[in-house]
């Protein structure tokens, strides 16, 4: 049995048992998740808090323990709504109208039948269900949180309590992923990006456009350096575009058609126009392309921005870095013909997979071939020749490149299908980080063109990629993967020196400036802290290396050497220490 059906029919009990408990709560959406279940709920002048979740549990528990039968009941969708009515479930009513709207001419109800008849619970629901309770096992699930969501996802309308479940088919199951949590709690890049000073977050600005910090920025500049130097023997060029843009630029493009909701407008003042901070560097990039006559010789072209972009994002979906409204994006744009597909993403595959190769993250990655939803594609820009022709070419590059793939429908790009790398991390969660989209409308709606071999204009194929995705969103997965202990290459905070005494002052400043001669980052702690006291502040701010520095240390100069990530000691020549953090930064070593 799927374990996603047990997980639905988990929502199902968790309803019946809260309605047992407040009968007048009204029930909304009941999905299943990746990791268990979740509910959402009108409790009106109920306060629900976390405490709650244990009697609702222990509800649930009884449920299962008598056994219940799911038996499916349809009805008409008039008499499904007329049944809604009667039971005042309004959220219920106003999801089966629009059902009705769309032509369904039934609704399905699922009874739970026990033998005592106030145990009887009913609920609209297409299933499936699991057949009798018994399936379950009742110590393989646990209530996890409350959270807070708008119904219908709009904030116009009214905030539901969402009860959040976990559920696996083993209780073993159950405690690895509960222990999981407890590990990525301790990992939380909220907490640990401001102990390390890694990014600020003020209200005064706004709470989703963090600031970042000294230590913040040696990241980033070494991940474009990483990113720059996997590209620039392939072709690629460097621009840079500004931050806004008049609006016909994205009604060309068709953002303002489809995108408006979620991108900031800014009124000119002196020029009296519209203008919109931009939330995708391509209609600019498209810009770029158009102002030079390429022949078929120069193709592909292939274009890179680090840019930051914007996007108002839904309040509800922001927290941390997770979400926020200014994105660093690892642009990458490229130009090229319909049969330089296959190659392109060839080589765009090879960059991936050493880029998180060297991140630790490469173990059984796959990839999503997204592609648009066939029962409605009036979200979805272009003909249909158009997509059948850029899934087709996305489909037989990912085959041709030997792609652990996926066809997942709905997950398309507005504009054209792609390719999502799903790579996990170290506490075996799965992220999507990487991109591969294939756009064949952007070029049709810029009238984008070179000349081919005939001294025809042809159009161009327009391949959007990412490898890091948004820099925000990868460094809150990479402070969490490390556990803020980066790899030395890209740590902030690579060498710090301890002096037994502050007779050993001067050594330690002279080893502080030879390490900082090599670009190595590395500081001394002069404070008058004891010896134990300074190794522990040097772990807990995640240095990599630890140098301890007395007496013998002068007189054979050497070091004596921590490694925080290992734990390991040993007393090295100062030369050899240099030539080993040397090349360990070099090379990128883990």
């Amino acid at each position: 049995m799927e374990i996603s059906t047990k997980r639905h029919s988990l929502s199902h009990i968790m309803a019946q048992a809260v309605k047992s408990i407040y009968p007048e709560v009204k029930m909304a959406i009941w999905p299943d998740t990746d990791t268990g279940f979740y509910y959402d709920f009108d409790f009106g002048e109920i306060e629900i808090k976390e405490e709650n979740l244990k009697e609702i549990e222990k509800k649930m528990k009884n449920i299962i323990k008598q056994n219940q039968i799911f038996e499916y009941v349809p009805k008409s969708v008039d008499e499904g709504i007329k049944f809604l009515k009667n039971m005042w479930e309004i959220y219920k009513v106003e999801m089966a109208e629009d059902l009705k709207a769309k032509w369904e001419t039934s609704l399905g109800f699922y009874k739970n039948i026990s033998q005592k008849w106030e145990e009887m619970f009913i609920d609209m629901c297409a299933g499936p269900h699991i057949e009798k309770m018994s399936q379950l096992d009742e110590n393989a699930f646990k209530l996890e949180k409350i959270a807070w969501a708008y119904w219908r996802w709009d904030s116009s309308k009214k905030m539901l309590t969402r009860i959040y479940g976990l559920a696996f088919d083993t209780r073993e199951e159950l405690e690895n992923h509960v222990k999981m949590m407890e590990e990525a709690k301790k990992r939380d890049h909220r907490i640990l990006g401001k102990k390390l000073k890694l990014f600020t977050i003020s209200d005064l600005v706004w709470a989703w456009l963090p600031l970042f910090q000294p230590a913040w920025m040696i990241i980033r500049k070494e991940l474009e350096n990483y990113l720059w130097e996997l590209h620039k023997n392939h072709g690629y060029d460097r621009v840079c575009t500004p931050h806004l843009a008049k609006e016909d630029l994205y009604v060309t493009s068709w953002h303002a058609g489809h995108y408006l909701e979620d991108m900031f407008s800014v009124y000119g003042w002196t020029s009296k126009e519209k203008f919109h901070l931009k939330p995708m560097n391509c209609p600019h990039h498209m810009q770029i392309f158009a102002d030079n006559q390429f022949s078929y010789r120069d193709m592909p072209v292939r274009y890179f921005e680090p840019a930051t972009v914007y996007r108002d994002e839904k309040t509800g979906q922001l927290s941390g870095l997770t979400r926020v409204r200014s994105i660093t994006q690892d642009d990458w744009h490229l130009f090229c013909r319909i049969w330089q597909i296959k190659d392109e993403v060839r080589l765009i595959t090879d960059i991936i997979k050493k880029f998180y190769a060297t991140m630790w993250m490469l173990d059984n990655y796959w990839v999503s071939l997204s592609v648009r939803d066939e029962e409605d594609k009036s979200k979805y820009l272009g003909s249909d020749e158009v997509w059948q022709k850029a899934e087709w070419a996305l489909e037989e590059a990912a085959i041709a490149n030997e792609l652990p793939y996926k066809r997942i429908p709905w997950e398309a790009a507005f504009y054209g299908p792609k390719l999502d790398f799903m790579f996990k991390d170290c506490l075996g969660r799965e992220w999507q980080l990487a991109t591969i989209q294939c756009d064949f409308n952007l070029p049709e709606r810029f009238n984008l063109s070179f000349t081919n071999e005939e001294w025809n204009p042809e159009r161009p194929v327009v391949i959007h990629r990412a490898i890091s995705g948004s820099l925000e969103r990868f460094m809150w997965i990479i402070i969490e993967h490390f556990a803020g202990l980066f790899p030395t290459w890209l740590s902030p905070r690579q060498v710090i020196i301890v002096p037994v005494a502050d007779k050993f002052d001067d050594y330690a400043k002279e080893l502080n400036q030879k390490l900082k001669a090599l670009d190595i980052r590395a500081s001394v702690d002069y404070s008058t802290d004891s010896l134990n006291k300074k190794v522990r502040n040097a772990e807990t701010s995640k240095y990599n290396y630890v140098l301890i520095v007395w007496e013998q240390e002068i007189a054979d100069n050497t070091v004596s050497v921590r490694n925080v990530k290992t734990k390991e000691q040993t007393t090295e020549k100062v030369e050899d220490f240099i030539n080993k953090l040397s090349d360990e930064i070099k090379n990128r070593v883990l």
